[in-house]
This record gives C-alpha cells, structure tokens and sequence, in this order.
C-alpha cells in the first residue's frame, strides 16, 4: 500500500513538471521561433528513443517480475519440503520411580535395605502422607536426626530412623542420646524414633517422659501400609 502510494505521489509530480516544462517550453518557442526550431530538431528525436526504448523495456521488466515471483515460490517451497523432513523431537519417556509405600510392606522389606535406604523409605513414607520440605540428613555428625520435615499441620518432626533385626532392641541410650539434641539443637515440636525392632522398657519410659514417640516395626508396618496413623498423627 505504502509502495503504490509512492508511485503515484512520484507519477503525479513527474506529470505536473512535465506539464510546467510543456508550457514554458512553447511560451518560449512562440517568443522565439528560430531557436525553437533547432532545440526542437534535437530533442525530438531523442523524447522518441527514450519513449522506444520504455516500451521495448516493459516486456522485459514483466518476465524479470515473473522470475521473481516463480524463484519466491520456489524458494518457498523448498523450505516447507526441509521442514516436513525435520524429525520432530519425541518427549523422554517418564521415569518411573518405585515407591517407598508400595503395599503390603512387612518388616523383613524394611530390612532388605540398607541403613541409608530405610531412612530414603521413612522419607518417602513422609512425603507420601503430606509432609513438605522433606531432607534425609543422617550420617557423620547428624546429632541424631535422620530425617527432618515439615508435618502436614505445619510442626516441625525429627525423626531418627533405627534399622534393627528383630533381637536387637532400641535401649534407652539410644532414645536419651536423641532426647538431648531433638528439642535443644534440631528445634523439633515432634520428635520419633522409628525402628524395625522394638524398644526396651527403660527406653519407652524415657521417651514416654521427655515426649518422644517411638514407632516400632508393627507399628512401621501398619503406617506403611495405610493401616496405621504415622508419626506425627
């Protein structure tokens, strides 16, 4: 739209110049009718091979017009072939994670793994129940916690997670070394132990007193397998 607006703004000034210059032109050759004759000898000729050659030249202009047009859609084409050929990338397959709550768990499935992978299952079973902002912290220098999170009530648990066979119970040394860093260092507003083994009495009392809940393997199990509350319920 813009172009043809040009064209005929530039069309129109070169009509009204051309007019201007016709008139002043015959003014002057009336006024001076010798002169006029000559200058017209010469220019004639030459307003009569411009206008030869204008025409001759518009054929050629259409062909070069249509080549420009035939190449564009060409051109076009091509690219669209090129990208019909382009494979199109596939979405990565889903990864498919076993999960910690895969039921019915038994206490001899928590002792299969590895102390590291019992506290990644107790984690796991944390995030599965509603728990936010889940880490697995225990190793080396871990002040009993194995576990922190952030309870579905918004309570922070600390969970220390205690794989025993079955002949090897959680003494109240175990739960006193926990009860002196749960509350005081880790800030816990629950602390639990929980263990595939059992507690000794002496330990249960301990906890009973200082407010530690102690999750032994039956008790494990029934969480894990939805039949039980979990720690912090």
């Amino acid at each position: 739209m813009r172009r043809t607006m040009f064209v005929l703004a530039v069309l129109g000034a070169l009509i009204c110049g051309g007019y201007l210059a016709v008139r002043e032109a015959v003014r002057w050759a009336v006024a001076h009718p010798g002169p006029a004759l000559g200058v017209g000898a010469v220019v004639l000729p030459l307003l009569v091979v411009v206008a030869v050659v204008a025409v001759r030249g518009m054929p050629r202009l259409r062909e070069l017009r249509r080549a420009a047009r035939a190449g564009k859609a060409e051109a076009e084409a091509e690219v669209a072939a090129m990208a019909a050929t382009v494979p199109v990338a596939e979405a990565a397959p889903a990864v498919e994670v076993e999960a910690a709550d895969a039921a019915p768990w038994r206490v001899e499935d928590f002792l299969a793994l590895d102390a590291d992978g019992f506290e990644q299952a107790i984690a796991r079973l944390c995030e599965r129940d509603g728990c936010r902002d889940v880490q697995v912290v225990g190793g080396a220098g871990d002040l009993g916690a194995d576990v922190l999170a952030t309870a579905s009530d918004g309570r922070r648990l600390i969970i220390q997670c205690k794989r025993y066979g079955e002949t090897n119970k959680v003494g109240s040394q175990d739960v006193q070394r926990f009860g002196g860093t749960c509350f005081t260092v880790h800030e816990a507003e629950i602390a639990a132990v929980v263990t595939t083994s059992t507690f000794t009495e002496p330990a249960a009392d301990y906890a009973a007193t200082c407010g530690i809940r102690c999750f032994d393997g039956e008790r494990l199990v029934a969480w894990a397998n939805g039949d039980g509350a979990a720690p912090w319920g």
